[in-house]
């Protein structure tokens, strides 16, 4: 593992590829990061497997070691045992660096019915409050207060209830996870209703049901979870990674390639597949086995709309609008999860893109070639987004800033790289 001082440091220099083979899809970051969050809520061993060695893994295993936690990590295999420290607050050192840290909150409350847990802070793809969560929360009886920066709850009155989730852009996973893993260990039954569907919330409802939780539901947009005494530790194997799938897609139509993506679950990729035959390449699936991706030349316009699962995933927005780069006409994109998570198009119109943007719609001119310029990451997918154009513009292409992409994608260079790609890592 690289130090993240070190990270900081590197870029990623590409020249246009000509890809083919197979590539193999690593766990979900987003589905392993609130399973091991989970695991506060108990004082039993977990063993996770197909956990993806990745920056933001390393820092929930940073904050769960200092709740009290002893976790051990070897070859995508997790071992989580508790020791005789009971910590209760995730510093801002840590949560700042990563969102997904403040799902701790609802565990800690159900658990150790205390709390201090660091508010996350901006985000360059646009605000992202918590106020979900501490509705959700609120409405199950803690008391919460907002003191300098952080998130201070007192959960020894919470107890079920009956709560709405839907906020202004449509449901929130992460607050769906809270919520879900602090009614475990409550008194009475919880319902949830606008409960987020994506596959990563219903993997952690599975994960709670074998560690002993009382949830049915999961999956759905209505949730019911009764709570239990006590829950146990279990073996779990972390599901695929869906949108590092969905960029190895995008990947083949951008650079007129023919990929085999193995071990991803199609049926979590419904809507982007769709997009892919959309604009004119062949898909061919084998249930969790592959999915065959065979671009037919010229790429056809599209339209898509971010949407909550199952409609088109925002985190799949970025690398998609490098293939409609490409496309012969004009495509639209609506961004309504994230209207600004828009940040990419700046850095793509310098590599000759024709995009313009307009609150959260972007239109896409198509082009035929793209070139190569040094462009700066500025988020996780947006850095992907930009590791695809590199493969498939003119020239030479340098990504600064690739941290963020080693925040979620394991490995990138060394599986582009067996792929064909003409990528190399190297220091800024």
């Amino acid at each position: 593992m690289r130090h993240a001082l070190c990270e900081l440091m590197d870029k990623f220099t590409i020249y246009k590829s000509a890809l083919s083979g197979e590539v193999a899809i690593s766990g979900s970051k987003n589905a392993a990061l609130p399973i091991i969050a989970a695991t506060i809520l108990t004082d039993e061993d977990c063993i996770l497997h197909n956990v993806p060695n990745l920056m933001d893994i390393r820092t929930m295993v940073k904050i769960l070691e200092g709740l009290g936690k002893q976790i051990t990590y070897d070859a995508g295999t997790m071992v989580i045992k508790a020791t005789k420290k009971c910590g209760y607050i995730a510093p801002y050192r840590l949560v700042r660096t990563m969102r997904a840290s403040f799902c701790c909150l609802g565990p800690l409350l159900a658990r150790r019915r205390k709390a201090k847990v660091s508010l996350p802070g901006g985000c360059v793809i646009g605000v992202r409050p918590v106020d979900l969560h501490i509705k959700g929360l609120k409405l199950l009886g803690a008391d919460i207060k907002i003191e300098k920066g952080y998130c201070v709850a007192d959960g020894k009155n919470m107890r079920g209830s009956h709560l709405y989730l839907g906020g202004q852009f449509g449901s929130s996973v992460l607050a769906t996870d809270n919520i879900m893993m602090a009614a475990t260990l409550i008194d009475g039954e919880t319902i949830i209703e606008y409960a987020a569907c994506e596959p990563e919330v219903e993997s952690l409802g599975l994960f709670l049901q074998k560690m002993g939780a009382d949830i049915t539901g999961q999956g759905s947009p209505l949730l019911r979870i009764r709570g239990v005494k006590k829950l146990g530790g279990c073996e779990f194997d972390i599901i695929p990674d869906r949108i590092e799938a969905g960029t190895f897609l995008a990947a083949s139509l951008a650079t007129n390639s023919p990929l085999v993506i193995k071990g991803a679950n199609p049926f979590h990729l419904t809507s982007a597949i769709e997009i892919v035959k959309e604009m004119g390449a062949e898909v061919q699936i084998d249930n969790a086995r592959f999915i065959k991706v065979i671009p037919r030349g010229q790429l056809r316009p599209v339209n898509i709309t971010t949407l909550p699962y199952p409609g088109f995933p925002t985190d799949l927005q970025a690398q998609f609008m490098i293939c409609l780069c490409f496309a012969r006409g004009i495509s639209l994109i609506t961004e309504k999860i994230y209207p600004d998570r828009f940040m990419h198009v700046a850095e793509l119109n310098r590599m000759g893109a024709g995009i313009q943007r307009s609150g959260p719609y972007a239109i896409i001119e198509g082009r035929e070639k793209l070139y190569g310029a040094e462009v700066m990451a500025s988020d996780l997918r947006a850095s992907a987004a930009l590791v695809i154009a590199g493969m498939s513009a003119e020239d030479k292409t340098e990504v600064f800033r690739v941290y963020h992409i080693d925040r979620g994608y394991e490995h990138i260079e060394e599986k582009l790289r067996k792929l064909g790609a003409k990528i190399k890592r190297e220091k800024q």
